[in-house]
């Protein structure tokens, strides 16, 4: 299949099924910070606080600008209750969307929850960036409360989506001069982690122990974040879930061309001004389609990840990298004639096995090696260079959807790292081998957070060495696996990186 192609299904398909509960059984708790007063809850495994400004609000003048500092506030603040989503595609029956999110939208939209263990000094914080293709979800949507219980300060954040989080214009560029332009998510995530760094200590968190961890457009992120320079001394470690990792060459002025096709979507001409698409309104802008996710302006993001881990420039941190086996999920129920069609005939050798089974599950196991286990094992070996890198692949499918399910779709490791199923998924339904996979998955994570090397209680997870080529492997028969899909991820790094622009 063409990477084209499958880049584009992979960035806007939605990465979240589940969505975080509120508990009615819970106390008021005030915490003095550095901003102010704040009055969340606390319950039998954490103090909770919600909808917390990182930022000034994004709105007017501040539309497509650098996220500015949040202001304090006087009296107490409720910090009970969520505050809204970023603006995105919502579902018009209420129901939760592909990254989880439903309810109010707003552009005053950055702000984050915490969740901390009570009585903590110094604790371990991890700092949570949502999936959903850079255009849907929301960081209420997680609920971080086992995280707090195992002592681990867990911090889920908003960022700006879609055409509000990556947009560029000539206009917008001529007035930000000499400031970054166009990768505004990207620029809310550093600033959510600057907060972290200046006021996690009120929270008992430890700022000079920082994992930043997300999934799918969060995992993504991730590796943006490791790549930035000017995000540095503002995290210690990263775990990357099915973030992908090969990025093609990307450049300010495409996506300015971009921004001036869009902005005629709408009834502006090449020539607009910044204040004519300022004027434009939010609900336009929350569901205009285009490719958002981070790209190299020249400024804040000087070159890709991918370019950054061949060439230098990107973060020498611990590092957990790892893919679902069912991320084809992301193809949909159906594979198009059209993606068969773009099947290299070279490919059906490599993948003997999957040819003889029919072109749909040849055109899958393609699709999910090539967006994700390739990237993951390839980003895993060059990282390892440096601090130590841990590769995993998940494939543990819950009991209660076999044998209907075979594969761990995209976004299926989620609810075992956090120990928590969300509200749509009754505990009734989680047997307790379900159970003991999410007891085992977030004590890794958890171990990670607090030591800088995952410890998951069973077999030891070995670093990563391109030689030796182990990963943890995830599933009903958990261990480590050595040479995991060798040919297969072998032949796809052969194909891709070639492209990437690394020399």
């Amino acid at each position: 299949m063409g990477i084209g192609g499958m880049w584009r299904a992979a960035v806007l398909a939605g990465a979240v099924w589940w969505a975080g509960a509120f508990h009615a059984q819970a106390e008021p708790v005030a915490l003095r910070t550095p901003q102010g007063v704040l009055v969340g809850e606390t319950t039998d495994r954490a103090l909770i606080f919600r909808n917390i400004p990182f930022a000034a609000p994004p709105v007017g003048p501040l539309r497509w600008a650098p996220p500015q500092p949040a202001t304090g506030w006087d009296g107490e603040r409720d910090a009970v209750r969520p505050g809204p989503s970023c603006p995105q595609p919502m579902n018009a029956d209420g129901s939760p969307n592909l990254g989880g999110a439903n309810g109010p939208m707003s552009e005053d939209c950055l702000q984050l929850n915490v969740f901390a263990p009570k009585l903590a000094k110094r604790a371990p914080v991890m700092v949570w960036l949502h999936g959903g293709g850079h255009r849907t979800g929301a960081g209420w949507v997680y609920d971080g409360q086992n995280f707090a219980r195992d002592g681990v300060v867990l911090v889920a954040i908003n960022y700006r989506l879609g055409a509000l989080g990556y947009f560029a214009h000539p206009a917008l560029t001529k007035e930000a001069v000499p400031v970054p332009t166009g990768n505004f998510g990207l620029m809310d995530q550093i600033a959510a982690l600057k907060w972290v760094k200046a006021n996690i200590a009120a929270f008992g968190g430890d700022p000079g122990n920082v994992t930043v961890f997300g999934e799918s457009a969060g995992g993504m992120s991730t590796l943006a974040i490791l790549a930035t320079p000017g995000a540095g001394g503002l995290f210690h470690k990263a775990i990357v879930q099915s973030g992908l990792g090969w990025f093609p060459p990307s450049s300010l002025a495409a996506r300015e061309a971009a921004g001036v096709a869009a902005a005629k979507t709408l009834g502006l001409n090449e020539t607009a001004t910044a204040a004519e698409l300022r004027a434009l309104p939010v609900e336009a802008l929350a569901t205009l389609d285009g490719d958002y996710q981070p790209f190299v302006d020249g400024r804040l993001l000087e070159r890709t990840p991918t370019q950054a881990l061949a060439r230098g420039g990107f973060a020498d941190v611990p590092l957990i990298i790892g893919w679902n086996s069912g991320e084809d999920s992301l193809m949909g129920p159906r594979v198009t004639p059209q993606q068969i069609a773009l099947i290299p005939p070279a490919a059906r050798a490599v993948y003997a096995e999957e040819a003889a089974a029919g072109d749909e599950p040849l055109a899958r196991a393609i699709f999910t090696d090539r967006m994700f286990g390739g990237p993951a094992r390839w980003v895993a070996a060059n990282a390892a260079a440096g601090k130590p890198a841990w590769l995993y692949h998940f494939s543990y499918v819950a009991t209660r959807m076999r044998p209907r399910v075979t594969t761990a779709a995209h976004a299926a490791e989620i609810p075992y790292v956090f120990e928590y199923w969300g509200r749509r998924t009754p505990m009734s339904v989680v047997s307790a081998e379900d159970r003991a996979m999410a007891d085992r998955m977030h004590a890794c994570w958890v171990s990670f957070a607090r030591t800088s090397a995952p410890a998951c209680a069973t077999e030891a997870w070995p670093t990563y060495d391109a030689r030796n080529d182990a990963l943890m492997e995830f599933g009903r028969e958990s261990g480590v696996r050595r040479n995991f899909r060798k040919s297969r991820l072998d032949a796809q790094t052969a194909a891709v990186v070639p492209t990437l622009g690394l020399k």
